[in-house]
C-alpha cells in the first residue's frame, strides 16, 4: 500500500498555492491525487534493469536546414520605420543600467 495524502496535506498545500477550493474539490483531489500516487507506486514494481535510458518515447531528428546565404532585407528598408537610428542601426533605450 503506498503513502496515501490525508485531506489536511491537501488542505494545507493547496492553502500554499493559494487556491481556494471547496470542501467537495479537496475531497475529489484527494482522492485523485491517491489514485496517481498508486499508479507510481505500480510502475516502480516494473523490472527496468535491461530497459535503455531515453528522453523521448519516439526516435527523434534534426529537422533543421543546413546555414545558407539568402537575400534579406536592405538596411535602408529595415530602418524605415525605425523611432530612432543612427549610422544604421535601429537606437533603442538603455535598459541595464551599470
Amino acid at each position: 500500500m503506498p503513502a496515501q495524502l490525508t485531506l489536511e496535506e491537501v488542505s494545507r498545500v493547496a492553502f500554499l498555492a493559494r487556491l481556494q477550493l471547496t470542501d467537495a474539490e479537496k475531497t475529489r483531489l484527494t482522492t485523485d491525487l491517491n489514485g496517481i500516487l498508486e499508479q507510481f507506486e505500480r510502475l516502480q514494481q516494473l523490472d527496468t534493469e535491461n530497459v535503455p535510458p531515453t528522453s523521448h518515447s519516439l526516435p527523434l531528428q534534426n529537422v533543421l536546414r543546413d546555414d545558407a546565404v539568402r537575400p534579406s532585407l536592405p538596411r535602408d528598408q529595415a530602418l524605415q520605420n525605425a523611432p530612432e537610428k543612427r549610422d544604421g542601426s535601429f537606437i533603442v533605450p538603455q535598459i541595464v543600467e551599470g
